[in-house]
């Protein structure tokens, strides 16, 4: 098991084992479809994007969010949204905003795995059905940039505190435990 701070460095990444569990502190982005082509389209328009994406950690989720008396906001529930919908987004995300690792449920494409193998990411396999544990560990919300996209689809801004359990389902070398699972299918059938 591993408790991390990020934002990770690339070596903190390579140094990740495919199946190890992981603990994440420190800041966290959401980001589902439209925020990803939100922000490829102004990368390529040359519009500013916000810093927090830069060597992000973003976490595959529609958080359910409530807005506080004070103005702020609070995270309800933060369960994975399945990342194959991110499949034709992330390997241009990925060398675009640096990104480090990405937490969701399902796995990614062989082109993201490459994608990860090239610039230094993780695949973070979050558990299914365990929002309300998850958000637990999104300590704080500290902003949202596009609102204007949805809840689910907004980015929202976190400062995280052990969130996890986390396991590594592809690592830094391409290596993928859903690949090795479905090899393992095709050979026993």
């Amino acid at each position: 098991m591993r408790n991390l701070k990020t934002p990770l460095s690339e070596e903190d990444v390579r140094s990740l084992k495919l199946g190890e569990t992981v603990y994440l502190s420190g800041p966290i982005i959401t980001g589902r479809d439209e925020m990803h082509i939100r922000a490829l389209e102004y990368a390529e328009q040359g519009k500013d994007v916000p810093d927090c994406l830069n060597n992000a950690v973003v976490f595959h989720c529609g958080p359910i969010m409530r807005r506080r008396e004070d103005g702020g906001w609070s995270v309800v529930a933060a369960g994975p949204t399945t990342s194959a919908r991110m499949n034709r987004l992330e390997p241009e995300m990925i060398p675009t905003f640096n990104i480090r690792a990405i937490i969701g449920k399902g796995g990614m494409s062989r082109e993201t795995a490459d994608a990860m193998r090239d610039y230094g990411c993780v695949y973070l396999a979050a558990t299914g059905g365990a929002a309300i544990s998850l958000a637990e560990g999104l300590d704080r919300c500290v902003g949202c940039e596009w609102e204007d996209l949805g809840m689910a689809e907004a980015m929202w801004k976190f400062e995280s505190n052990r969130l996890g359990p986390l396991i590594v389902a592809i690592d830094a070398n391409g290596e993928s435990l859903y690949d090795r699972v479905n090899a393992s299918l095709v050979r026993d059938a």
